[in-house]
């Protein structure tokens, strides 16, 4: 098969620390174009965010239409003194794979690169359909300029898709444990409590703020939002810093901030959540409590891809290669599927992430041939 290794460690050895590309885009373009794909690189920008360059590629012009998604952007190294091999070296040792983005996701986009390369070479150059890769440089940051955009600029261009695979990490222990279908959404706020400021041997004469807010965190963080549902765990509003802004020890501060973070699931919209704890803030701060809610914009919305033909399609093409029967789940965190899932059903299935974003990051190469399998695998469905 084309030598997945190669291509992973050829772009880990670009250190694209979000949102820079460092030549990583121009390794996936030269591969694609030496297959026969059209290849277009666009840059996208917006006011107070970094310019963001991408890669949107296709081969064949006929449905069916699946497309693979990933980001070479990657989190910055931390101490590189640390990591046993070079954070950007891309070396192998006693068989991983070292560097950042090799578990995410470079790697996965590696796997699926080959996979398809393999698949062309065995048919003629041609999909009985199409094949795309849709590549970007934000998904680690503010996701802005990246995903999102692309999808709009293929959509303008009259471009469709059927199904969508992303090659983020979704494995936990072992190849072909889990599928992510689903991911529950994200929205952050902060929650200020208004008091009045004076001197702390005249309590009488101020309004605290700290008792209060910290009531209505508990107040807040007591009754659950849900029970979960038929495919989600409950959704969780977490409570992540408190600040007063206050140095002096003798001085009641005037106001009182904290701000959380809430994963919520499909029970809730972004617009009734926020309407949810709004109204338990209301409840819970009577009439002698002033505090209100600052809503974070949020592009993270809750999403699921329905058990169906598609997901059967990459449980069957995993199970050939593994033996294994994934789980169909919907934990963790934001991923660029959440923008996808709007134009077509998504799924994630990647390599381990055990090692995602920590010192010496690294995959097994037997992990990277495995996943590389077994993409060939769906495509060999997808088509057959």
């Amino acid at each position: 098969m084309t030598d997945a290794l190669a291509i992973a460690q050829d772009l880990i050895r670009c250190p694209s620390v979000t949102p820079a590309d460092a030549g990583a885009l121009g390794v996936l373009e030269r591969l694609l174009k030496d297959a026969g794909f059209t290849t277009h690189r666009i840059t996208f920008s917006e006011a107070g965010t970094a310019d963001v360059d991408n890669l949107y590629a296709r081969i064949g012009t006929e449905a069916p239409h699946i497309t693979f998604a990933g980001h070479t952007d990657v989190v910055p190294p931390g101490d590189e003194s640390a990591w046993s091999l070079g954070a950007f070296s891309g070396e192998v040792r006693d068989g991983y794979l070292y560097g950042r983005g090799a578990v995410d996701m470079k790697g996965g986009i590696a796997c699926s690169v080959a996979a398809v390369l393999d698949y062309l070479c065995d048919h003629g150059g041609r999909p009985k359909g199409s094949i795309s890769f849709l590549i970007t440089g934000d998904e680690e940051d503010v996701s802005i300029n990246g995903t999102v955009k692309l999808l709009q600029w293929a959509a303008e261009r009259g471009e469709t898709f059927d199904h969508c695979v992303v090659g983020e990490p979704s494995n936990k222990e072992v190849i072909g444990d889990c599928i992510k279908i689903g991911r529950r959404g994200s929205q952050s706020g902060t929650l200020i409590v208004e008091g009045k400021q004076g001197h702390v041997a005249y309590p009488h004469r101020a309004s605290n703020p700290i008792p209060d807010i910290s009531r209505l965190i508990v107040a807040l963080c007591d009754e659950p939002l849900d029970q979960g549902s038929a495919q989600f765990q409950p959704s969780n509003l977490e409570f992540t810093s408190v600040d007063v802004g206050n140095a002096a020890g003798n001085v009641i501060p005037g106001l009182a901030r904290a701000k959380f973070n809430i994963r919520y699931n499909d029970c809730h919209t972004q617009e009734s959540l926020r309407a949810l704890v709004e109204e338990r803030l209301k409840a819970a701060c009577g009439n002698r409590i002033r505090a209100h809610i600052d809503w974070l914009p949020s592009n993270s919305q809750v999403f699921l891809t329905k058990p169906g033909a598609f997901t059967d399609l990459a449980v069957a093409a995993i199970a050939q290669v593994t033996g294994r029967k994934p789980e169909l789940s919907t934990t963790g965190g934001t991923s660029d599927a959440r923008f996808i899932a709007s134009y077509c059903p998504v799924i994630e299935f990647g390599l381990l992430g055990q090692t995602m974003h920590q010192v010496d990051e690294r995959s097994s190469v037997a992990d990277i041939e495995t996943l590389t399998k077994i993409y060939r695998g769906m495509l060999d469905r997808y088509f057959g």
